[in-house]
């Protein structure tokens, strides 16, 4: 472990994805939190704008983003801002030399994917042109680790792609039949900002899908995956009346007739080292609350007695594994700590 605390700071601070990097960092005993900018600025320290911040920080100020006040106080930035303006500034972090873990989708897919799906100009040809490292963790550890600029994966692509990944790699996927991935997800993955579809009366009780076929984690998915065929993903998003948590259920065709046992062992031989993937058996399958909280991943499955079809269940939390938690196991990689510093926490039940 290193022997000196790493500054660090957070960009787009009183979003909820950087209040919870804020939270974790502040038990990490590897890092200093030295900045925190965001657009709800003020003089007055994070303790009287968020006191459910650890008192660790809690006199820090939530300031205005300046690139050169934030490269003078930090070794390391996270930033977590909406798509387009998240990436310019990690480019430019990452220009003066630093560290930078970028949350959005700006650096994840080559141009032409990214301007048709997030209808925004890209920043870049493709990501590897900048040395960007997609940072899903167990699939990318040894990139990652060497890397100095993070795309951090999107939550739904990281829940989909942990259940999937072990399937298509292995082979067992069936050619010319989509993927199809059923995605639910709690309303914080919505952001911060008000919008009337996330208020209390019109959520509480309620539930319903939303960018049908447009979702901007479907060739993140699918990219990922290395499939080629734009139909070879069918990604239906629907919103929780929960505030975390994202449950995927996947339904994988499969070329040759499978049992439980099979899939047990596939899954196994790819997570069974890893901190945060937890595999049940056949017939228990996850929950939301067993994962709620914390940067755990659980995965279940189910072997269709109809010929051919696999269904694979993952859940995560989507603020932590889907996003800051995630981004802070790839900073762990980076700087040489062990993968699960200031990420051992339970889940909260109930």
């Amino acid at each position: 472990m290193n022997s000196s605390r790493v500054r660090v700071g957070v960009v787009g601070a009183s979003g909820y994805s950087g209040l919870e990097l804020l939270r974790i960092l502040a038990y990490h005993e590897g890092v200093e939190v030295t900045y925190a900018a965001g657009s709800r600025n003020g003089t007055e320290p994070l303790r009287d704008s968020t006191p459910f911040l650890p008192e660790s920080i809690a006199s820090l100020r939530t300031e205005s983003f300046h690139p050169d006040r934030a490269s003078d106080l930090c070794d390391a930035v996270f930033v977590g801002l909406p798509s387009g303006a998240s990436g310019a500034i990690a480019l430019e972090l990452w220009k003066r030399g630093k560290t930078v873990i970028d949350l959005s989708g700006d650096l994840r897919l080559p141009k032409g994917a990214y301007e048709s799906w997030y209808k925004k100009e890209a920043l870049v040809q493709h990501p590897k042109d900048v040395g960007a490292v997609y940072g899903l963790t167990e699939w990318n550890r040894t990139q990652i680790q060497s890397a100095r600029l993070i795309a951090n994966p999107g939550c739904y692509a990281t829940a989909a792609l942990l259940a999937l990944l072990p399937v298509v790699r292995s082979g067992l996927a069936r050619s010319g039949m989509p993927i199809v991935i059923d995605a639910k997800s709690g309303v914080s993955g919505a952001g911060r900002k008000p919008a009337q579809n996330t208020l209390l009366g019109e959520l509480q009780e309620n539930f319903y899908a939303y960018k049908v076929g447009a979702h901007q984690h479907t060739p993140e998915i699918q990219t990922q995956l290395g499939l080629s065929d734009p139909a070879s993903i069918v990604l239906t998003t629907q919103l929780l009346p929960t505030v975390r948590g994202i449950f995927i259920s996947a339904y994988i065709p499969v070329h040759t007739p499978i049992s439980a046992d099979d899939v047990m062992v596939l899954y196994q031989n790819a997570y069974e080292e890893e901190p945060f993937i937890h595999v049940h058996p056949p017939g228990r399958y996850p929950e939301l609350k067993h994962v709620r909280g914390s940067n755990l991943c659980h995965i279940g499955f189910h072997v269709h007695t109809a010929p051919g079809l696999l269904q694979v269940f993952s859940v995560i939390d989507n603020l932590q594994k889907g996003a800051a938690g995630q981004a802070v196991q790839n900073f762990n990689l980076i700087y040489g700590f062990p993968e699960t510093t200031g990420l051992r926490v339970s889940p909260m039940y109930p």
